[in-house]
């Protein structure tokens, strides 16, 4: 390729080929791209966004132009009648559990038509017990509809909400699971299904992973709430921090004041000088899942031709931006991360270890060399140490980076013995 990095000529090969059998998913990408970069432009058109609204406010941030602008832009970008976008939601999680706190009361039932929801939202839900401040240690309900086949299962779904169901929770990405990531059509039909049984239940749809990957988000086919992360795609690669909740506008000043407090909400919340990677990044997501989206049909590819099982495959449609790759062993998992961890512009010198993450009940091992810590739009590999040892990648900032790191996760794994070429 160059002398900056030597690779075995059968990996080389292998790479061309990827890219040949690619070739008509990046094209279909490119239309998806490009169709949202012309609807997030025009929402920043519509809104009349200049420099000031990047002033930075401080103390109560009362009348800030710029907050109250982005969370128009926010809501006419997915299609809701209100949005939430703030720096001071610290992660996915908490921008998720704000959201459930927000509009569910004692007494409610939350229905997860997903099966069980990501690990990091069991202790918010109750699932492994009655934690303190849990949603069950305030007495809110919850059940599940597991899946049939790792796919929705639309008759149990039917049959389990009636008039008791408060809220049908629907989880897009697929998690540390293997069953696919939700489509839009599928989310729509969960709507449908939701509202022919009980037209008062409250759909939420956990948006994580999923956002720009598809022309239409699931607040345009009639989900009530969604929630996200600023540090994955939404963000661009750009925002540092933050996280944002969009849809009716009743239940988004619920949220509100869940975040903030009852009759204050979204008017107070000093800005910091945050606004302008917020606005930046937003302008910048279309293009960002782009790249990761090709990265992650490139890596199908790759793999794919050396053998191993891929999920999605490199020519299935998408839901989010996450490629699981089963690599059949601990030490193929362990050697492939670290690959990948080898090409990163930042920590490339750092060989991960599988350890025991927080809210996870297995060990972890994680490459993720980051501008932003944890940022999950970056190229990052996650392996939990367990059967069937398959590794969740999403990400990629660039493409020819993320290019770049899955040929090294492939020399990586072909010096120790472990490739199957």
């Amino acid at each position: 390729m160059n002398s900056f990095f030597k690779f075995d000529k059968r990996i080389e090969t292998a790479s061309e080929k990827a890219l040949e059998i690619a070739e008509t998913q990046f094209g279909r990408i490119d239309e998806v791209t490009e169709y949202n970069q012309q609807k997030v432009i025009s929402a920043f058109i519509n809104n009349g966004v200049s420099e000031s609204h990047f002033v930075s406010t401080t103390g109560y941030g009362y009348g800030d132009r710029g907050r109250e602008t982005l969370d128009k832009i926010w809501a006419e970008v997915f299609g809701a009648e209100d949005a939430l976008v703030r720096h001071n939601f610290t992660c996915g999680t908490h921008t998720l559990a704000t959201a459930l706190f927000g509009v569910l009361r004692p007494g409610d039932k939350m229905l997860s038509v997903t099966g069980t929801p990501y690990d990091t939202i069991h202790n918010v839900i109750g699932i492994t017990g009655s934690e303190m401040g849990s949603l069950k240690d305030f007495g809110i309900v919850y059940d599940e509809v597991p899946l049939k086949d790792e796919r929705l299962d639309y008759e149990a779904i039917k049959a389990a909400i009636d008039d008791s169901v408060t809220m049908v929770y629907i989880q897009r990405s697929r998690g540390y699971e293997l069953r696919p990531s939700l489509l839009i059509s599928e989310i729509e039909r969960v709507v449908k299904i939701a509202k022919g049984k009980n037209p008062n239940v409250i759909v939420m749809v956990d948006n994580c992973y999923g956002e720009f990957v598809e022309k239409l988000e699931p607040t345009n086919v009639g989900a009530d709430l969604i929630a996200g992360s600023l540090i994955k795609n939404a963000g661009g690669g750009i925002a540092t921090t933050g996280g944002y909740i969009a849809g009716r506008h009743d239940l988004v000043e619920k949220c509100a004041y869940r975040l903030t407090t009852p009759g204050l909400g979204k008017e107070v919340g000093a800005t910091l000088g945050m606004n302008r990677e917020l606005y930046m990044g937003l302008f910048y997501a279309p293009h960002t899942v782009g790249e990761a989206l090709k990265s992650a049909v490139y890596i199908s590819a790759l793999f794919c031709g050396f053998g191993y099982k891929t999920t999605p495959a490199y020519d299935a449609e998408r839901g989010d931006i996450v490629q699981s790759l089963g690599l059949e062993n601990p030490e193929s998992l362990v050697a492939f991360c670290q690959g990948i961890q080898s090409g990163s512009p930042i920590d490339s010198f750092v060989s991960p270890e599988p350890w025991d993450m927080p809210g996870y009940d297995s060990k972890v091992v994680m490459a993720a060399g980051a501008f932003t810590m944890g940022s999950s739009i970056e190229l990052s590999a996650d392996a939990p140490i367990r059967r069937p040892y398959y590794a969740w990648i999403q990400g990629g900032l660039t493409f020819h980076s993320a290019k770049l790191c899955a040929m090294l996760a492939a020399q990586k794994m072909l010096d120790r013995g472990l490739l199957n070429v």
